[in-house]
């Protein structure tokens, strides 16, 4: 079975940068897109990023020009990379892959925090 797990969270300034990991284990099929979400306190989980097997990328609105994803497919592994982090981006990050099914990682936690 597919396994995605995240990695590179912690604890960061206003203002830091962080980034996140997403390493796919398990049998590898064909993603038709893959992305990242993220869940803050008291909230519904809300899409960050995704990226197709073609190399289209979406963000969403109040992530635009701060996060950038990115997929190494010789890795199978997914990237986060977040510049100009502000206290509103603190959340559960969740890596998501889609073929004829949806997979979700466990999550890897990202406080921005003076």
């Amino acid at each position: 079975q597919v396994q995605l797990v995240e990695s590179g969270g912690g604890l960061v300034q206003p203002g830091g940068s962080l980034r996140l990991s997403c390493a796919a284990s398990g049998s590898i099929f064909s993603f038709y897109v893959m992305g990242w979400y993220r869940q803050a306190p008291g909230k519904q989980r809300e899409l960050v990023a995704t990226i197709t097997s073609g190399c289209s990328i979406n963000y969403a609105q109040p992530v635009k020009g701060r996060l950038t994803i990115s997929r190494e497919n010789a890795k199978n592994t997914v990237y986060l990379q977040m510049n100009m982090l502000t206290p509103e981006d603190t959340a559960v990050y969740y890596c998501n892959a889609q073929s004829h099914l949806n997979y979700w990682g466990r999550g890897t936690l990202v406080t921005v925090s003076s």
